[in-house]
């Protein structure tokens, strides 16, 4: 999988960061959630960088402090590993990129673009 940088959003002793992949996806680094190896907790900010008009295929949840809890793929694949700089407290998903639901659809969802 090659990975393209679109984003980060340092804060907190963190580095979340959002790359696009060449699978029709992202790979969202994040703060491992307790006990989840499926979910990354996120800024809400780190959303601003999806390429515009895509979406994460992922749940998101609000935590209510700033932040999304986002569930995909856990990102097992170590040539993949290699290209992130990910320190201890963080892990990372992979997540379908989906096209951003047009207006009036009903469906709600972070977008970009």
């Amino acid at each position: 999988m090659r990975l393209t940088f679109l984003g980060k959003e340092t804060q907190g002793g963190g580095s979340p960061t959002l790359f696009a992949t060449d699978r029709q996806s992202y790979v969202v680094q994040g703060w491992k959630v307790s006990e989840r190896t499926d979910c990354v907790e996120i800024p809400q900010r780190l959303l601003g960088h999806l390429e515009p008009g895509t979406c994460v295929g992922g749940s998101l949840r609000d935590t209510g402090r700033g932040s999304f809890v986002l569930s995909g793929q856990p990102v097992t694949d170590h040539q993949v590993l290699k290209q992130i700089a990910m320190p201890d407290h963080e892990t990372c998903v992979e997540v379908t990129k989906k096209p951003a639901p047009t207006e009036g659809s009903g469906t709600v969802a972070a977008t970009a673009g």
